[in-house]
């Protein structure tokens, strides 16, 4: 039964791995060039994970840099967006929990491709408002990059490793950093869009090897750029009229960074200007889940995002999944 409590943003953590890879360094074995990635992505260069490094280890740094901001390490549940995990089986979330010493709290993993911290974020929040949780970590975390063909020119230029994470509180609906309206939608029928073909139940329930490449992420770009577009901006404008505001009213807009025409698309349709836009997309490339908290993070970080701002929210991915939402910005420490 629902206590009407909200979710509120206390603490913000996040990581990448070391290793960067610049355009230059993909475009000698995939016979592009810098000037070709970026005027069709918008990307300069992105962290990758080196070898032996998981998603879980990601998820770690994060989750712990998201603690320490907090200023209080005591969590009652941890949520893991993600759609790299460590192993198929079991979930990876309790694995990070307890190598961050939460000890037996709950622990699930989320599949919601790139809208899976939109997506953890109403599974933090619905814990918080049913009683189950006083405080959740929320952990958006991907090695893309571990599933991406590395010959696949149209696949290899976009995506990259990262984590992001927030620590959620109970508290009221009111304060700044509470969680305010959250819009989220799917369609499986375009599933096909958006997919790696093998390794799941229905090709090993077939009899058949997965044929090959079929280990490797796929993306139909022109006609997922059509949907994303479409939704991302459809549930950007519901969010904001939920939570009663006018879009020239937004002081900063994070949209899940997929490639610089998508996030200019869809600001362009609301209406909301280039110096109320965050992005880190030139540097970070495509992060899968992790990609909106850690451009939250580094936002805070470099003082782009302020306690006050009014910000909206928005993402699209595999599923089809896509989602949008508003908070009011606290004062946070970054880590």
């Amino acid at each position: 039964m629902s206590t009407g409590r909200a979710a509120v943003v206390t603490g913000i953590g996040s990581y990448v791995p070391p290793n960067v890879v610049t355009n230059d360094d993909l475009a000698g074995r995939l016979d592009t060039s810098d000037h070709w990635i970026r005027t069709r992505t918008g990307i300069a260069r992105r962290n990758v994970v080196s070898p032996g490094t998981s998603t879980g280890d990601l998820a770690v740094e994060a989750g712990l840099r998201a603690l320490k901001s907090a200023g209080d390490e005591r969590v009652d549940a941890v949520v893991l967006a993600t759609t790299t995990p460590d192993q198929p089986c079991p979930a990876t979330a309790p694995q990070v929990a307890t190598r961050l010493g939460l000890g037996q709290v709950p622990a699930f993993d989320v599949a919601a491709v790139c809208s899976g911290f939109l997506y953890g974020l109403a599974s933090a929040a619905g814990l918080i408002a049913s009683g189950v949780a006083e405080r959740v970590l929320l952990v958006a975390a991907d090695a893309f990059t571990t599933i991406i063909d590395p010959t696949d020119r149209t696949t290899a230029v976009i995506f990259a490793d990262g984590a992001g994470a927030v620590v959620l509180r109970a508290g009221e609906p009111d304060e700044p950093g509470a969680v305010g309206p959250l819009v989220l939608g799917s369609d499986g029928e375009l599933s096909h869009l958006i997919e790696v073909p093998g390794g799941g139940s229905r090709q090993r329930s077939s009899g058949r090897p997965a044929a090959p490449g079929d280990e490797f992420f796929h993306m139909l770009g022109r006609e997922t750029y059509r949907f994303a577009v479409e939704r991302m901006t459809a549930t950007s404008l519901e969010a904001a009229g939920r939570a009663g505001w006018r879009l020239d009213e937004v002081d900063r807009f994070a949209a899940h960074q997929a490639n610089a025409r998508i996030l200019d698309a869809v600001s362009d349709r609301l209406g909301i200007p280039a110096d109320r836009r965050l992005s880190n997309i030139e540097t970070a490339g495509n992060t899968g889940a992790a990609s909106i908290p850690l451009l939250l993070a580094e936002a805070t970080a470099e003082g782009r995002l302020a306690a006050g701002h009014r910000v909206l929210l928005t993402a699209f991915g595999g599923g089809l999944a896509w989602g949008a939402g508003t908070l009011v910005w606290p004062e946070l420490q970054t880590i």
